[in-house]
């Protein structure tokens, strides 16, 4: 089983991945195969709604967001990562999620997904509900842990300091390692849910 993992931190090497890298530990002791991208340092621009991509099947913009979508497709999970820029997620990284979720047309109900936020202090809660927001607009069940997945940290390595938080992560990965083979067995033996047509609203008549 694959999970995909993206970090959204400009930062190489600083809270964040320290955050995922317990994760990754994890991972592969269930024996998954655990990739990280770290996308926050890479100029990615955010989306046009051109739509190009309900024709060509890929972004108009060909960047680390095309790159992302068959690691994507592969994986049973989904991880996302950001340090808190003013209660909110890095921009870098909502670019790139707001067009990987767009411009992807393959079915990701029951992919796995988990977010993990890291902050000096604030903005932690706010931030963690923006990203879940991506997984549960495309049917895509919600790994929980212990408390929300949020880390403390300033200056590089102080997330080690912050045991609590360290813990909450690798409790999020176990679970989601769990939760990942438990659908992957539902599957096998009652197949996904029905889907039902989209029935569309619009509120402007």
């Amino acid at each position: 089983m694959k999970v995909l993992i993206i970090n959204g931190s400009p930062r190489v090497g600083g809270n964040t991945s320290i955050a995922l890298d317990e994760m990754v530990k994890i991972f592969e002791a269930e024996g998954m195969e655990a990739e990280v991208v770290q996308i926050g340092n890479q100029d990615i621009r955010g989306c046009i709604a051109c739509s190009s991509c309900r024709t060509n099947g890929k972004c108009v913009f060909d960047d680390a967001v095309n790159e992302l979508a068959p690691k994507f497709e592969a994986a049973e999970g989904l991880v996302v990562a950001s340090p808190v820029y003013y209660a909110s997620a890095n921009a870098t990284l909502i670019a790139c999620l707001d067009r990987l979720f767009h411009s992807t047309r393959f079915d990701k109900t029951m992919k796995v997904g988990a977010s993990v936020v890291v902050a000096r202090r604030g903005g932690l809660s706010a931030t963690f509900d923006e990203l879940n927001k991506y997984f549960t607009i495309a049917g895509m069940p919600v790994a929980s842990s212990q408390y929300w997945n949020s880390v403390h940290g300033t200056d590089k390595g102080d997330a080690e300091q912050d045991i609590e938080g360290i813990q909450t992560v690798r409790v999020l990965a176990k679970n989601m390692a769990f939760l990942m083979k438990s659908i992957a067995l539902g599957k096998e033996k009652y197949g996904l849910p029905e889907k039902e047509k989209w029935q569309p609203t619009s509120f402007i008549r």
